[in-house]
């Protein structure tokens, strides 16, 4: 008999609401696509909690549990209306606002001792392509701010650098939903199932693609 082979797993987190705001898009989104397959690969949703540190070992949890092949994490960016994979994260937190534990470290590295910043390891702008194709606003983002987005970004990619590079992964922020962002007047929104759609496309992009195409991404400001 020949043996099973290991499951295949992709990551996908997203984290609790925040900021007294009752439902936070990143884990509607990824816990609609919990179980999901495409290509032998199978979605495993995971919460985090928005608190410095302690997201960081939910994610250690998760990674010990699923092993994934592919590491694929959301956060809320309020004031953006497509949705968009990060670039680069920084070894900064610089938090404008108390985490979800009371928490606001100022000017603080994520990793003690580590790089000043990591690329995503997704092929972002293959990713951006294939999301446009699909009528969903997407964009690529050169900065994931300093908050827990950008700290758990960095802490992904930190972990993942020193075990060898073998696992892809990165961060993709999303739009508010219609429903929270009628709690904030002029806040862009996206429905749930096109950002569902968006983030499936973009894992069959991170599946199938493995080296990024070469087209413009920048921006000027």
């Amino acid at each position: 008999m020949k043996p099973t082979p290991p499951a295949l797993n992709v990551l996908l987190t997203g984290f609790e609401p925040f900021e007294q705001d009752p439902l936070n898009p990143s884990w509607e989104v990824a816990r609609a696509l919990d179980g999901w397959q495409h290509m032998g690969a199978t979605v495993c949703a995971v919460q985090l909690p928005c608190v410095f540190g302690e997201a960081i070992v939910r994610l250690d949890q998760a990674l010990q549990q699923w092993q994934p092949a592919l590491v694929v994490c959301l956060g809320l960016a309020g004031g953006r209306a497509a949705l968009t994979p990060e670039r680069v994260a920084i070894n900064v937190d610089d938090a404008r606002i108390p985490d979800n534990a009371g928490h606001q470290p100022v000017d603080t590295a994520v990793e003690q001792g580590g790089p000043a910043a990591y690329f995503s390891t997704l092929p972002i702008k293959a990713m951006v392509r294939a999301m446009r194709a699909d009528g969903i606003p997407a964009a690529v983002s050169n900065t994931a701010g300093t908050f827990v987005c950008n700290h758990i970004f960095y802490a992904l990619m930190h972990r993942l650098a020193r075990a060898g590079g073998k696992v892809r992964g990165g961060f993709i922020h999303v739009p508010a939903l219609p429903a929270l962002a009628a709690l904030h007047p002029g806040m862009p929104s996206m429905a749930l199932e096109t950002q569902v759609r968006g983030i499936q496309t973009a894992i069959q992009t991170a599946l199938e693609v493995h080296e990024d195409i070469l087209e413009t991404g920048g921006q000027l400001h």
